[in-house]
């Protein structure tokens, strides 16, 4: 036998060695690592839970041609109609009632009817009005009916109407038209034409139903950066009223700090000297405010989060479920996200869960922030929800979901990939417990949760919607805001309403109010509303009469009413507060579910202001009705234009009808007060500007239920820790050596995007 022949063998016995060596180590210490294991089977509903399915493009076009052929009217396609036209304005879901979902759902009754709710703008009719139909039954449309007075007890003014693309486009070619009049003023003081401003909406639009004359606000703007800290102190007001483009007209023209005729007049009072001109330079690209481009190249890549054997939940259709949860889920393209059929372990937790409407609130010495009271659904949050960035804006292995529209249109449109859906690593144990008496071990259990996630970006502002389920049963809802804050031109005594941010820039004071809707069933429809808080009795010591002590002691209570339920924004609330079921846990108490507020709402609007009541769902951090198929919203797309005469009033839902033994739906605002500062710029972070809630079991169960997650962490100080049977986390070390498989990154979020303004800007 040669050398040569000795050292084949001799390698290969050192393989073999080796590859034994490997077997004997990750005998007995779990599946393959680098395999993904497939999800275990939870039960399927059979598709019953696309009874709450978003309509899809198809169905959309379907209910488009319908319209076209059954009204008898002209229909011009909104992007290109006139006030004094006829279109469609939106299609989404009707939802059906309740009662006919839940026989369907839990009775094996028939699947009711899909409907789709068109909205149409009248404008070339005698007495231009805004109506609604229910159009049916999908996909093959055959009737529609007008349910207007239905849902609003009356027919719904023109001039509530949302004001389209087209118009903005309509308004923005006439304030370049006017701006025309004062082309000295506008070279002096923005070395500018008034071609290269940009023009952003605020709202309401006047003093009284019936008005619509908005103030503009123009802004430096400067390409790939955020133009909203570039005010240049000039703002027009434009009367849009008349379904007659022509008879538009500017009446009124705001300088730094002075209110002219017109921009005629502004042209003149600079001739004369009259006017203290601000002289604003065009800023160098890298060193305009606000720009968001890093200022240091990449750095070493931040920890990655991913599924080394594949995700642990499931989505199908609209349908994800994860652990014992299974939730519907969907997006409203005015009002933004919206989930359904709520259920844990099998049993229905809450019948929907929904985004109702945000508030901002402004102030200022300037009238366009003055005078700004933006109702976000008018101009539609689940509408500009736009793709998400993989790695950024979720995990990059998330699941992403397109979500489809159709606004201002004929044809549907979609947004990639603008909803997200994965198992988060909170990086805190949900329990744990180390025993050093007695018995030496420690236990503990991960906090896993599962995330459903939409950005909506509603103008200057970016508002982070998140949906959270937890292991223990709890559901917690959470919105985070990000984006650029809305300035105002600094000026006089600006510092009253905010803080300076940058040369000419006052950061402008505002309120964020968010309101939502939880319609729970908890163990079955009918519930109570039931409070628990601390109290302290005086008593005397049972051991030692001379002596007293102040006692804790539970008050319990239960409301009767629903304005019993009413409580005020910065009222105090009970600390607990539960809807609970008749039936009791096994150790007697009413099986319940906690309502636990985490807000740091601002002071609602005065009642005596004419245009609260458009917005009285923010006198209350929490509000217990009646469920009704005639309340299904506590707001309108219809209340940003005329808040005077509300079409939707919140504040009459409560009526001291009885709340014990009823279904019951929690109206929840949260909230908090901006006051921006230097650290807004570029734009505000995250980090402490969230807010939300929690849906908490509070007896519903007869012990925690996350004892039977299988992620659970147990060892003894007789056991070795480091073995893979006993601890999983002693597994952790091979999985890690398994790359995760991870898409090229693309992005297609401009695709549907051109230059042309977005509405509630120009």
């Amino acid at each position: 036998m040669n050398v040569k022949t000795v050292l084949v063998l001799l390698v290969l016995a050192l393989a073999t060695i080796f590859a034994l060596v490997c077997v004997l180590l990750t005998r007995g210490k779990g599946p393959s690592t680098c395999q993904h294991q497939p999800l275990q089977e939870e039960d399927s509903d059979g598709g019953q839970s696309l009874v709450f399915a978003d309509l899809s493009p198809e169905e959309m076009v379907q209910v488009v041609r319908y319209l076209r052929g059954s009204l008898g009217v002209q229909l011009v396609d909104a992007s290109r109609a006139k006030p004094s036209d006829n279109c469609i304005a939106s299609i989404d879901l009707q939802v059906p009632a309740k009662a006919e979902v839940l026989r369907f759902l839990d009775e094996g009754g028939a699947r009711p009817r899909r409907e789709a709710l068109a909205v149409l703008y009248f404008g070339n009719q005698p007495e231009p009005n805004v109506t609604e139909y229910v159009v049916g039954p999908l996909p093959t449309p055959a009737y529609h009916r007008d349910v207007t007075v239905q849902r609003y007890g009356g027919t719904v003014p023109y001039h509530r109407r949302p004001v389209t693309g087209k118009e903005y486009m309509d308004i923005n070619a006439h304030i370049q038209q006017e701006l025309r009049k004062a082309p000295r003023f506008l070279a002096a003081c923005c070395d500018s034409d008034g071609t290269d401003l940009a023009i952003l909406t605020t709202a309401p639009r006047g003093f009284k139903s019936g008005d619509r004359a908005t103030w503009f606000v123009l802004f430096q703007n400067m390409p790939g950066t955020g133009y909203y800290l570039s005010p240049v102190g000039l703002e027009v007001l434009v009367d849009h009223s008349s379904l007659d483009i022509s008879q538009w007209a500017v009446s009124r023209v705001f300088y730094n700090g002075q209110y002219l005729a017109d921009a005629g007049a502004l042209e003149d009072a600079f001739v004369r000297g009259l006017l203290e001109v601000i002289r604003l330079e065009k800023p160098q690209a890298e060193a305009v405010l606000g720009s968001m481009r890093p200022r240091q190249p990449p750095g070493s890549p931040a920890p990655l989060q991913f599924e080394p054997q594949g995700p642990r939940y499931s989505v199908r259709d609209n349908r994800v479920t994860f652990q014992g949860w299974s939730i519907a889920f969907g997006m409203n393209p005015n009002s933004g996200p919206r989930l359904f059929d709520i259920r844990y372990r099998g049993k229905r937790i809450v019948y929907e869960l929904s985004l109702q409407e945000a508030l901002a609130l402004y102030g200022s010495n300037c009238p366009g922030s003055m005078s700004t009271r933006y109702l976000d659904g008018s101009f539609g949050i689940g509408r500009f929800a736009y793709e998400l960035v993989r790695g950024l804006d979720c995990p990059y292995s998330a699941t992403y979901v397109d979500r489809h529209y159709l606004v201002e249109s004929e044809s549907p449109k979609t947004n990639q990939n603008s909803l997200c859906i994965f198992e988060h690593d909170a990086a805190i144990p949900l329990r744990r417990h180390f025993s050093d008496s007695q018995s030496l071990y420690y236990g503990g259990l991960r906090r896993n949760v599962l995330v459903i996630r939409t950005i909506s970006t509603l103008i200057n502002y970016d508002y982070i919607w998140d949906f959270m389920f937890h292991s223990s049963g709890a559901v917690e809802v959470r919105v985070h805001a990000t984006g650029y804050i809305s300035s105002s031109f600094l000026h006089g005594q600006g510092t009253d309403y905010g803080n300076r941010v940058g040369p000419h820039t006052l950061g402008t004071m505002h309120l964020h109010h968010i309101h939502y809707k939880v319609d729970l069933d908890v163990d079955g429809q009918m519930n109570s509303l039931e409070t628990q808080d601390m109290e302290y009795e005086l008593v005397q010591d049972p051991w030692s009469q001379q002596n007293s002590m102040e006692r804790l002691y539970l008050r319990r209570g239960r409301l009767q009413t629903e304005d019993e339920a009413a409580f005020p924004l910065g009222a105090p609330m009970p600390r607990y507060l539960s809807f609970a079921s008749p039936n009791l846990n096994r150790w007697g108490h009413p099986r319940s579910y906690r309502i636990q507020i985490a807000s740091l709402a601002g002071k609602h609007l005065p009642t005596s202001s004419p245009m609260e009541r458009a917005i009285s769902w923010g006198r209350y951090q929490l509000a217990v009705t009646q469920r009704k198929e005639e309340e299904p919203s506590s707001t309108s797309i219809y209340n940003q234009n005329d808040p005077w005469t509300p079409t939707v009033a919140f504040a009459d839902f409560i009526n001291n009808e009885t709340i014990t033994n009823e279904d019951l739906v929690a109206w929840i605002s949260v909230g908090f007060l901006h006051v921006p500062h230097a650290e807004d710029v570029p734009n505000t972070v995250t980090v402490g500007n969230s807010v939300g809630f929690f849906l908490r079991p509070y007896n519903y169960f007869d012990e925690d239920p996350s004892v039977d997650s299988p992620d659970g962490v147990y060892f003894s100080s007789e056991q070795d820790s480091g073995v893979c049977g006993t601890n999983p986390l002693a597994c952790l070390s091979l999985t890690a050596v398994c790359a995760p498989h991870l898409p090229p990154f693309r992005y297609k979020g401009f695709l549907n995007l051109s230059l042309a303004p977005l509405p509630g800007e120009l």
